[in-house]
């Protein structure tokens, strides 16, 4: 292992390294949507503090810093400055781009931090391979934010299932609806339109679902199958006379993809309620603005480019077909065109079936043809940027607690489990390029 901290003790991998009177500090490598909320959430436990933060945009770094208490020698511009700075404390959240996970991986776990990884891991099997490597090399205990499996949603999942609801899982059909203008704003516009730049669309957003399912049926992906493409946005989708930009474009009042309404929304100019999911994404483009401001980044930015005309190429919907070990099959489809909102699932047992959607899970029982509906506990974002119907909470809440207390259980996300899903995330993407059927051992990831 590398040189530690001086006031780090080296991690041992299961106590809470140099804590203070049960508080443990935390760096912040990367402040955008992901990493700001995150460390607004640790902070939250009550249990942490950022005691560094490093992130390339002062616009984004300053407010964050100030609003988290970091003190003016844990502020940088690059996680380079911050992790050779050496600061004490017991872990780091590492939510830089996906393809710049690796140099700050490498840097902490020399370092002896603990690692909590943005996903996806890496962009491709070698660079998730080499993480793996580091990892085991240093000791380092390192977690992927994989943050469905901390959902309310799935705990009772869990438990109903566990408690043989429908009996063995035959079958599960799942659906992530990305929704029109989600897609539009990450995955047309926003950083993740070119594989290049970031990463495959399956890989970038979807990471989550094939590794839920994983978690919910209990067994490893033994081989797939996929289809998708980039259907609709493109240049032969634009309607008549569409210009390159929404904010001069004779045809935005009849274009459901238009950037005035999709962030106007989200920070309305006429005083009214903002749409809380979709300011969430016009502070992205214009952090901390005003409508006027929003309406400035959407006439001189990337945010504001017709979707039809933009350079992105990823695709905008994809389905995966799985095998899994255990004999479980299960059909997974992401698509940009649907509404926004929560995941939808069916469960197909030997007894009954379960059908999870608009916030309930209802379980039929095939030998009493009864129905019992399970409410799922409300999750309500209780700070700025949480996502995901509680799950981000649930992932930090645990960590935190597992760095406080040394009790690593309620953790269910480490970086084996993670790249088991990436693995068939990688088989997916090949099969969809070669029309084929892929083994996932092909792309085994773990020593």
């Amino acid at each position: 292992m590398g040189a530690l901290p001086q006031e780090l003790p080296a991690n041992d991998g299961d106590g809470a390294a140099g804590r203070h009177a049960g508080t443990v500090r935390l760096l912040i490598a990367g402040a955008g949507a992901r990493g700001a909320a995150y460390a607004r959430l640790a902070a939250a436990t009550g249990r942490a503090t950022v005691v560094g933060l490093a992130e390339p945009r002062a616009e984004l770094r300053g407010p964050l810093a100030k609003e988290l208490g970091v003190p003016d020698n844990g502020v940088f511009d690059n996680w380079q400055a911050m992790l050779a700075s050496r600061l004490p404390a017991d872990g780091i959240i590492i939510a830089t781009p996906d393809r710049e996970h690796a140099g700050p991986f490498a840097a902490a776990a020399a370092h002896g931090y603990r690692i909590l990884l943005e996903k996806p891991v890496a962009a491709d099997p070698a660079g998730c391979a080499e993480l793996d490597r580091l990892s085991r090399e240093t000791g380092t205990r390192a977690t992927v934010c994989h943050v469905l499996r901390y959902t309310p949603l799935t705990a009772l999942l869990k438990q109903l299932l566990a408690g043989g609801a429908v009996g063995r899982i035959i079958s599960v059909q799942h659906l992530e609806p990305v929704g029109f203008w989600h897609f539009a704003h990450s995955y047309v516009r926003g950083n993740w339109r070119r594989e290049e730049n970031s990463s495959p669309f399956l890989l970038a957003k979807c990471t989550h679902d094939v590794d839920w399912l994983s978690f919910i049926i209990g067994s490893r992906p033994l081989r797939v199958s996929s289809f998708g493409q980039l259907a609709h946005f493109r240049p032969e989708g634009a309607p008549e006379g569409a210009t390159r930009r929404c904010t001069d474009c004779p045809a935005e009042p009849r274009c459901p993809y238009s950037a005035l309404k999709i962030y106007g929304a989200g920070r309305p100019s006429n005083g009214g309620r903002p749409d809380p999911a979709r300011a969430y994404f016009a502070d992205v483009v214009d952090p901390g603005g005003t409508p006027e401001s929003l309406l400035h980044a959407l006439a001189t930015g990337p945010y504001g480019r017709c979707v039809y005309f933009s350079d992105n190429d990823v695709v905008d919907h994809q389905v995966v077909n799985i095998e899994y070990e255990d004999g479980t099959t299960a059909a997974f489809t992401a698509t940009a065109f649907t509404a926004a909102g929560p995941r939808r699932t069916r469960i197909f047992g030997s007894h009954g079936e379960i059908t999870i959607e608009a916030g309930a899970i209802s379980v039929y029982d095939f030998l009493t043809g009864s129905t019992t509906v399970r409410p799922v506990p409300a999750a309500v974002p209780q700070v700025r940027g949480e996502k995901h119907e509680g799950g981000d909470r649930g992932l930090i809440s645990a960590w935190v607690a597992a760095l406080a207390g040394g009790d690593w259980s309620g953790v269910v996300s480490g970086l084996d489990e993670s790249l088991v899903s990436h693995a068939a995330v990688f088989a997916a993407e090949e099969a969809r390029r070669n029309h084929a059927v892929v083994d996932v051992g092909r792309f085994s990831l773990s020593q």
